[in-house]
């Protein structure tokens, strides 16, 4: 029996995961320098010891409620075609480990109107945690424009 550890995090209450392997590391919040023109989802750049790092505000993205940032806020960075790339989250504090078996795919009425940056479905005991693949939360566009910053 295979399994996989996701680094979980939450949105407005919800829980997430992502795979640990997709996780280059976790930092704290802190806000970006405004580029002008950019996509309503990108809250800017950051300087990561002396790497320029879009940010990516996933609430805006996925187009949740949006709250302030707290305390527990986090950023996640990972590598999106070869370069690094931030995405804002609520909370990000642990790692589960996931049986294959207790993921599944999701629903056909998720995935309608372009989800496929939803892998699958994670059941932890009476728990749901929707598994993401930030690669492709972006468009093709998208990402190249990324890559323009």
């Amino acid at each position: 029996m295979a399994e996989k550890q996701y680094v979980i995090f939450k949105l407005n209450q919800e829980e997430y995961g992502i795979e640990i392997s997709n996780v280059k590391e976790i930092t704290d919040y802190k806000e970006g320098i405004k580029v002008p023109n950019a996509s309503g989802f990108v809250d800017g750049v950051i300087n990561l010891r002396g790497d320029v790092v879009p940010i990516i505000n996933l609430k805006k993205r996925f187009n949740l409620d949006i709250t302030k940032i707290e305390k527990n806020s986090r950023i996640i960075i990972t590598n999106i075609n070869e370069k690094l790339v931030g995405f804002v989250v609520d909370d990000a504090s642990q790692v589960l480990t996931i049986n294959d078996d207790d993921v599944e795919s999701p629903p056909e009425l998720i995935l309608n109107g372009n989800r496929q940056f939803i892998t699958g479905i994670g059941k932890v005991d009476d728990e749901i945690i929707i598994i993401l693949n930030f690669k492709e939360a972006l468009s093709e566009e998208e990402k190249q424009n990324l890559q323009e910053m």
